[in-house]
């Protein structure tokens, strides 16, 4: 089975009728689609209901722009200063290899960005992004993300991960990726020993956002990068008709633990174009987050963040347990719903 990247792929897989794909014709003209042979298996007999199909499938929903979305909504432009980079924090930065996913989400915050072929930085350019690092001390941590960075080479990730390893005051890569759940059978024994070095931890940031993402093969890729001593962090977007539920957010983080990977964030959906049908409210946001809390261990609790329009960086976006009162102290919620004083 070939990789689908356009609609009439999609029709030739038997996921959309032809008269769906003409629907959505425009919307895949301007945001990029591709599905892994993989994933066209397991979306076989979906239909748009499904957790899965609405994920990568373009549904002509995605031609409404809402006022308030943004071609670049968390600012990755403006805190760009050398191609590749973006500094937002202190400590870290972002570095941007490619712009091609094997897969293209639907609800992207890049999705203006990225797309088949995506540029990737030139020879010289990763060297000057690389330059960047080594001339700002103060960056300790480097996230590596795109794009997809593990979609490339084993060659190319040894590379960039050595390069960044004999930086000294460098101290975490982090790799953020959707590979081991959208084509896990890419996680050879040969990439996941590109993805170390000497003198600096790796940490990757799969991206996951249901339950049924975690399959046997997506197990699989998984316990190959766990069991070559690389730390697992779930990244998960809360998205309106695929996981905005309690129960679907309790099968998925208690999925990721089970499988040795700590639920770090779930986003709230960023104002990408296109995209107003998978966001649910703040409102609706917290009430779901709250509810986890006394649902499930503490390793099973991300943090709920919101990334401020226009470049500001993360904040924790779920409702305060502990407010303060009349009389100087503080009203404490608990899991159950009951209130507490407390001085001190």
């Amino acid at each position: 089975m070939k990789a689908a990247h356009s609609v009439s792929d999609l029709v030739d897989a038997g996921l959309m009728t032809p008269e769906a794909g003409a629907a959505v014709a425009d919307v895949a003209g301007r945001y990029a689609v591709a599905l892994t042979p993989y994933l066209l298996e397991k979306l076989e007999g979906t239909s748009p209901g499904d957790p899965l199909y609405a994920q990568y499938v373009p549904s002509a929903e995605e031609a409404y722009t809402a006022p308030e979305e943004r071609a670049d909504p968390i600012g990755d432009v403006a805190r760009s200063p050398v191609k590749g980079i973006v500094h937002r924090y202190p400590d870290r930065v972002l570095l941007k290899p490619l712009h091609a996913c094997a897969v293209y989400c639907r609800f992207c915050f890049r999705r203006e960005m990225v797309g088949p072929g995506g540029e990737a930085l030139s020879p010289d350019e990763l060297d000057a992004a690389l330059a960047y690092v080594r001339e700002h001390p103060e960056v300790w941590e480097v996230v590596v993300t795109g794009g997809d960075p593990l979609l490339l080479s084993p060659r190319r990730l040894t590379h960039i991960v050595q390069a960044l390893s004999a930086i000294p005051h460098v101290g975490v890569v982090r790799l953020h990726t959707r590979i081991p759940v959208a084509d896990p059978a890419r996680v050879t024994a040969e990439l996941v020993e590109a993805l170390t070095a000497p003198d600096v931890a790796t940490w990757i940031a799969v991206h996951v956002n249901h339950a049924d993402e975690l399959t046997a093969e997506a197990r699989g890729a998984v316990a190959r990068l766990v069991e070559a001593g690389i730390p697992l962090l779930g990244q998960t977007v809360l998205l309106k008709g695929v996981n905005d539920d309690a129960a679907a957010l309790e099968a998925l983080f208690r999925g990721l633990v089970r499988n040795r990977i700590k639920p770090y964030y779930l986003h709230h959906p960023d104002l990408a174009a296109g995209t107003s049908h998978f966001r649910p409210t703040l409102a609706e946001g917290r009430a779901l987050v709250k509810g986890l809390r006394g649902r499930v261990s503490g390793l099973c609790q991300p943090t709920y963040v919101l990334d401020i329009p226009g470049g500001h960086g993360k904040a924790p976006a779920a409702e305060g347990w502990v407010r303060p009162d009349e009389d100087g102290g503080y009203t404490v919620e608990d899991f159950t719903g009951a209130t507490h004083r407390y001085r001190g």
